[in-house]
């Protein structure tokens, strides 16, 4: 395909996307499927610019005074991408498959685009108005460098699974994908995000992978769950295990030692936990469906830790998922926020006296971080909060309460909350 034909077929997957409200991955999906006739680099290229134009719809429609799939094609084409203007027009204009040439008021908004320094904060962060308050409360006079740094690509990171080898062994062999340590969390590989249009490498093709040797697991939802702390020989519940990202770095830490449990209340989610577990060498894991009746009666008050990744927004992975933040509605965060409380609730029965509870999201709301957990305090007076880790690499994450917020501008991870609750022992004091 030619730059002409990719840059169609992106505003027509942006258009599919707005008109019908269809997450991007199925929009991008469905144009690779129908276009027999595209090259891995034709659908790097589309999904590219399809994303980065989802991450950066306010602030390119802002500076190009047009608010449009092709509008925001134009912008990330123009200001992200770094393409000149007469290579733009040309690839516009190309017969037949281009998207049409430029008329003359986007040659002029090309050549002299808006500056930011005039856009409200919500504008330049590229967020929703209605959640400016939210990130006013949250990061005060940093909304605009907080937002900037969401809308930013995201790198691909490892995690090396301890089970199988080690962090010199996992380096050697991914290295050539231009893996590197991540400061801070000695069992993390990063592999930087590719610029424009280029492919991001496929770490699934490793030979070490396919054996085990590493997960792809964002370097922040690593240190969750390391926020976990020592778990060798303990019992553990996963309650929210979804695709066992999390369980697997806890089992791993666990070192075949104790017990695991997975739970998720979607039973197919916990289809690739078993498969995950199985490449990963784990033989600590119990996967408990909602298919059998009372799946966790047996547990009840005898976990030691109890691990809820509860259901979020997402607002912290706005990187990779970017069509999200566009999706999100006061109401979809209202009920999100019910299912926070309600899984927080639940844990609490699993939880032996003296155990612990770790409450993670991939959020940087506070609405479902800091005040789910002072309702959740305020419900269960036997739980008090610890500090969420004493590592001296993350310490200056910690909020004032204790719990640990990372962002993509704080930490170079996904936005992630962390909060670490022990529950009181049930002895008297003396």
């Amino acid at each position: 395909m030619r730059d002409g034909g990719r840059i169609e077929a992106a505003i027509r997957v942006l258009t599919e996307i707005e008109t019908a409200r269809r997450p991007a991955r199925l929009a991008l999906k469905a144009w690779s499927d129908s276009a027999r006739y595209a090259g891995s680099g034709d659908r790097a290229f589309v999904a590219g610019l399809v994303l980065d134009a989802l991450r950066r719809r306010r602030s390119t429609a802002w500076r190009l005074d047009e608010d449009s799939p092709r509008g925001a094609v134009l912008g990330v084409l123009a200001l992200h991408w770094n393409w000149p203007p007469d290579r733009i027009a040309a690839a516009f204009a190309e017969a037949p498959h281009g998207p049409g040439a430029l008329n003359p008021g986007e040659c002029g908004r090309l050549s002299a685009p808006l500056d930011l320094s005039g856009a409200p904060d919500a504008v330049a962060a590229d967020v929703p108005d209605w959640l400016a308050p939210s990130f006013a409360r949250v990061f005060g006079d940093r909304v605009r460098l907080q937002g900037d740094a969401l809308a930013r690509r995201a790198p691909v990171d490892l995690r090396v699974n301890t089970l199988k080898s080690d962090p010199a062994r996992a380096l050697k062999a991914a290295g050539p994908l231009g893996a590197h340590p991540v400061p801070g969390l000695p069992l993390a590989l990063r592999i930087d995000p590719p610029v424009a249009a280029e492919r991001t490498p496929s770490v699934e093709s490793l030979p070490e992978f396919v054996k085990g040797w590493m997960e792809v697991q964002d370097a922040g939802s690593q240190l969750a769950a390391a926020c976990a702390g020592e778990v060798k020989g303990l019992q553990v519940l996963d309650l929210c295990a979804g695709g066992g990202g999390k369980t697997l770095a806890l089992a791993a830490a666990m070192g075949s030692t104790g017990q695991i449990y997975a739970y998720d209340s979607d039973a197919r989610r916990l289809a690739d936990t078993v498969r995950r577990a199985e490449r990963a060498g784990v033989r600590n894991l119990q996967v408990r469906t909602p298919l059998r009746p009372d799946p966790l009666k047996d547990l009840e008050g005898r976990m030691d830790l109890v691990f809820i990744d509860a259901p979020c927004s997402g607002s912290g992975a706005w990187r990779r998922h970017p069509d999200t933040k566009w999706r999100l509605t006061p109401d979809a965060l209202a009920r999100r926020q019910a299912d926070q409380d309600s899984v927080l609730d639940a844990g609490v029965a699993f939880v032996r006296p003296g155990g612990r509870l770790v409450y993670v999201t991939c959020s940087v709301l506070a609405e479902e971080n800091e005040d789910r957990v002072a309702a959740f305090l305020g419900r269960h007076r036997d739980f008090r909060v610890l500090p969420a880790t004493d590592d001296p690499h993350w310490l200056p994450r910690l909020t004032a309460e204790g719990y640990l917020r990372l962002t993509p501008a704080s930490s170079d991870t996904d936005g992630f909350f962390v909060a670490v609750l022990a529950r009181a022992d049930g002895r008297t004091p003396e």
